[in-house]
């Protein structure tokens, strides 16, 4: 008979939310910094799916099988710093955080002071289509020896891609830069196109050059993507622009797509329209009376 394993989730956002579903079964212990605000989203989660209060971020990893970090990407290393205490001599540390090789290795170093095993973790979809199914890349010395518990907890999709850690979370940067950024050009573009009434004739013509894509479905679906997540895009985007200056290239467009991510994150009051023109011009009407109250100051 096997005997159940125990998992500490640090982290109850978009992609820790669906995992503490998705491993409801599981013994779970959870911890995350806004458990101090009863309203916060983290603290709904937990309630409604009845979990265990703990007192600390150690508590909660305290005699865990894995440790999972699903927190922000420039929490990285102070999550693992948290955990620190609470972290069992062999014990799977997941680190599944949107961060730079460098931050990576640097986390992986703390872990593994305290006789964890680090396992570098990174998913390469959304966590809404597949959930805990979604593809995601392991790598480290460690991540070989977690496949087979990791398949088992319900992590189907995961597979080993590299023996060191950093690939892993380089191949997800580099993707971010793509991803996110066109999220970046298309707020500024449709916002742009709307002060004009040209933005239907825009995208009818990025349906001719790109066929085969709703560009008026991609464009509504990446811009509240922004309003929603934009600062967790923002924080995600300067490590992006780290791992680019790692390489040697000047970060110029990672650099310029935090800074709108952290904009749009300004103006989430817009989601609440469900049409592209609406949206946009709530975001417009937002970002004009700031401008207006800046110019006064």
């Amino acid at each position: 008979m096997s005997v159940a394993l125990k998992i500490c989730l640090l982290g109850l956002g978009e992609v820790g939310g669906t995992l503490a579903e998705d491993l409801h079964s599981h013994p779970l212990s959870t911890w995350d910094t806004r458990f101090t605000d009863p309203q916060s989203p983290p603290s709904l989660t937990r309630r409604a799916l009845n979990l265990p209060v703990c007192g600390s971020a150690a508590e909660a990893a305290r005699a865990a099988d894995i440790v999972i970090s699903a927190v922000t990407a420039a929490q990285d290393e102070a999550a693992a710093r948290s955990l620190a205490p609470g972290l069992r001599p062999g014990a799977f540390y997941v680190d599944l955080n949107s961060a730079s090789p460098a931050m990576k290795q640097a986390t992986a170093a703390l872990v593994e002071a305290t006789g964890a095993r680090y396992v570098e973790a990174v998913v390469m979809s959304p966590i809404s289509n597949k959930r805990i199914a979604s593809p995601v890349l392991l790598g480290g010395p460690h991540a070989r020896a977690f496949l087979p518990t990791a398949a088992a907890i319900g992590f189907t999709g995961a597979s080993v891609f590299s023996e060191a850690i950093g690939p892993a979370s380089a191949t997800k940067m580099c993707r971010s830069v793509i991803i996110k950024g066109l999220e970046a050009l298309l707020t500024e573009s449709m916002l742009t196109a709307r002060h004009y009434g040209v933005e239907s004739t825009v995208l009818s013509s990025l349906s001719d050059f790109f066929p085969g894509q709703d560009w008026r479905a991609l464009a509504q679906l990446m811009i509240s993507r922004g309003l929603l997540h934009g600062a967790r895009r923002a924080e995600e985007m300067r490590e992006a622009a780290a791992t680019v200056a790692q390489a040697g290239i000047a970060p110029l467009m990672s650099e310029a797509c935090a800074r709108r991510q952290d904009w749009l994150a300004q103006h989430a009051a817009a989601l609440h329209h469900k049409n592209l023109g609406q949206m946009l011009d709530a975001i417009r009407l937002e970002a004009a009376s700031e401008h207006k109250e800046n110019m006064t100051c």
